[in-house]
């Protein structure tokens, strides 16, 4: 096993929603009209009596096997999509995975989530030890997907000299919180724990990662939900979950695929197919 995977947590990966393969089906069954030969009830009657779930249920179609090993004919797969959602992968991962083109995707903001690590800077400005407070607070938010503790003091310390580096424009106050909590900063004078909880429970700085996105690093974590259909599926997996990916994205990869039924993996991978 590398070192760096004793470094690293792994994303979590749950399986928000499948289409089914039923659709799929159906539309290969309409270009070829052939409705009278699928081995599924539901589909040869299709166009007598359309049973929805029924055709949504379907786990097995023999068309849909030859298509995809046969024939290699996937553009009837796009047909099919599955819809995941993704805690705690990385910014580095999220770079790979905007150049899968086919897929619709939507992630954890920075510019409206940093609130947090905002609050804990001008807070720690109140402390003796500024430095040792946002410390301890980042490594409370665990918003890094590295868990090595020395790696992550060399992160948080780099993030903590751009804050103080901004911290010189007068107007740093303006642009890092809302209005309406201004006023703690002179209630909670010389208490940086009082002034980061009153901070926490006061109301957010709209945008606030406008300023502050410079501070991220790649092992910034990151949720987001992606949608793929099975064909950009396949080709996703192909890529991502083979030696020569990135071992991050490979990760994502080999969870994703843990979490999709065995129907749609029948269509893609061959390691299943005679499954």
């Amino acid at each position: 096993m590398q070192m760096y995977s004793f470094n690293y947590q792994k994303p979590i990966v749950t399986l928000l929603h499948a289409s089914g393969i039923g659709v799929a089906e159906i539309a290969a069954r309409t270009c070829y009209d052939s409705f009278d030969l699928s081995e599924n009830a539901s589909v040869k009657e299709a166009m007598a009596s359309l049973d929805i779930e029924a055709i949504n249920a379907i786990e097995h179609s023999e068309l849909l096997m030859s298509l995809a090993w046969v024939r290699h004919h996937y553009s009837i797969m796009e047909h099919a999509t599955l819809s995941y959602l993704i805690r705690g992968t990385s910014r580095g991962v999220l770079q790979e995975h905007a150049r899968h083109r086919i897929q619709a995707i939507s992630v954890r903001s920075t510019r409206y989530t940093m609130s947090s690590v905002i609050n804990a800077f001008v807070a720690s400005l109140q402390s003796e030890k500024a430095f040792e407070f946002f410390l301890e607070k980042m490594f409370e938010l665990d918003l890094f997907v590295i868990v090595d503790s020395a790696y992550l003091e060399i992160e948080i310390r780099a993030i903590y000299q751009k804050l103080l580096y901004q911290y010189r424009d007068e107007e740093f106050f303006s642009y890092s919180i809302a209005p309406s909590s201004l006023s703690l900063l002179k209630q909670h004078e010389n208490n940086p724990q009082e002034l980061y909880e009153a901070l926490q429970k006061g109301k957010k700085k709209r945008n606030v990662g406008d300023a502050f996105k410079h501070i991220v690093t790649d092992n910034w974590k990151v949720d987001m939900v992606v949608s793929f259909n099975i064909r950009s599926l396949k080709n996703y997996f192909e890529l991502r979950d083979s030696g020569a990916a990135w071992f991050q994205i490979r990760w994502l990869a080999q969870a994703m695929k843990d979490a999709t039924p065995l129907k749609y993996l029948q269509l893609i991978d061959k390691h299943y197919k005679e499954k």
